[in-house]
């Protein structure tokens, strides 16, 4: 009878592992389960983000699909147009036609009062401007203004029940992040591509005068045109960008599109809805960077100007704006842009290896004006 009793307890220990041990991996490994595999919605959460549905669905509805329709006088003969013969028609007194020149793009709403960020060459120069929304109502947008440094422009509509986009915070943007562009290429409707940013900060693209002035997101999401204006927008569909332009010739995307920053792009739209212009800082200066040392070399400064008025000579080395150290010539440019105009700036010069400090009156930037 001992014997016995000892037997049992001898075998009962490795049984009793054995099932320990065979719910600790069932609680481990759920799908040794068998048929308790995780259904779809918890396999989102289990497996990552497998869908970007709930972002297009919050950010979709503040897309719009912009139409606008441009008045052009054509010459009527036919021969016209061949130009070979195109002399023999240059005359007042060759009979014309007016046709309505008709283009598309997307904006973006950003404000519940109608405020839409668009871009510059989608309305430029336009007569008309229509505006349909996400759910079907079409209206007629009226142009507040422009900024031609950043290729944007700012519609108003007058409706009821509109979706403002949510903001994001485009100075968070990390190479890598995932992004949604949302627009109306080629004008099939509202459409969808996704992907990545490729690189912040980008510049010399083309679209401004001054190619130190652009400051880009870059993106390989497909943007063709009709998505000028359109929404880029991050994994959670808040607003980090207006998509603006592609880097193709044929107009087709290349997997290479720039976005101007949400940031830059609401600033941009701050001043126009409360001034009708965007308005910048101007020291009336040029610059180029020193091979060695900080800052920026004086290479131009604008007659009589703010600079000019203060004493600052070419060849100074420009050190720092208003306390702030400077870096290079579009960090320089940045400053100067966000100075007030007539307020007074403080700058440090080095000038023949002796550091100086001057006070200038900062002036405002016009459209005509290419020095900082």
């Amino acid at each position: 009878m001992i014997l016995l009793k000892r037997l049992l307890q001898f075998i009962s220990w490795p049984i009793t592992a054995g099932v320990i041990i065979a719910l600790l991996a069932l609680l481990l490994f759920p799908q040794l389960r068998g048929n308790n595999a995780p259904k779809p919605d918890e396999q989102k959460h289990t497996l990552g983000v497998v869908s970007y549905a709930d972002a297009v669905s919050r950010a979709a509805p503040a897309v719009v699909n912009v139409y606008t329709e441009k008045r052009v006088v054509q010459r009527y003969q036919n021969l016209s147009n061949n130009p070979f013969f195109r002399h023999l028609y240059n005359n007042s007194n060759t009979p014309q036609q007016e046709r309505m020149q008709k283009t598309l793009g997307s904006g973006v709403i950003v404000d519940n009062s109608g405020l839409i960020l668009t871009n510059n060459h989608v309305i430029n120069g336009a007569d008309r401007i229509s505006v349909l929304l996400y759910d079907g109502r079409v209206t007629n947008a009226e142009l507040i203004g422009m900024d031609a440094d950043n290729d944007l422009a700012v519609l108003k509509i007058q409706l009821d029940g509109i979706s403002a986009i949510t903001l994001g915070n485009s100075n968070n943007v990390r190479v890598g992040d995932v992004v949604l562009a949302i627009g109306n290429p080629f004008g099939v409707g509202q459409s969808v591509s996704q992907g990545i940013v490729s690189a912040t900060g980008r510049w010399n693209v083309g679209i401004s005068e001054e190619a130190y002035r652009e400051n880009f997101i870059q993106t390989d999401a497909a943007i063709n045109p009709g998505n000028s204006g359109g929404a880029l927008v991050d994994a959670y569909g808040n607003l980090i960008g207006i998509n603006t332009a592609v880097l193709d010739e044929s107009n087709t995307s290349s997997g290479i599109s720039f976005a101007v920053p949400a940031q830059i792009a609401m600033e941009s739209l701050r001043q126009i809805a409360e001034h009708g212009r965007v308005i910048r800082g101007w020291l009336g200066i040029e610059g180029v960077p020193h091979p060695r040392y900080k800052g920026i070399v004086i290479s131009g400064i604008y007659p009589n100007g703010p600079a000019h008025i203060a004493g600052i000579h070419p060849n100074d080395l420009l050190t720092h704006i208003n306390g702030e150290e400077i870096q290079d010539a579009r960090q320089c440019m940045e400053l100067v842009n966000k100075l007030a105009p007539q307020s007074k700036v403080k700058i440090r010069l080095i000038r023949e290896g002796n550091p100086i400090e001057v006070e200038a009156i900062a002036g405002e930037r016009s459209n005509t004006q290419t020095k900082t």
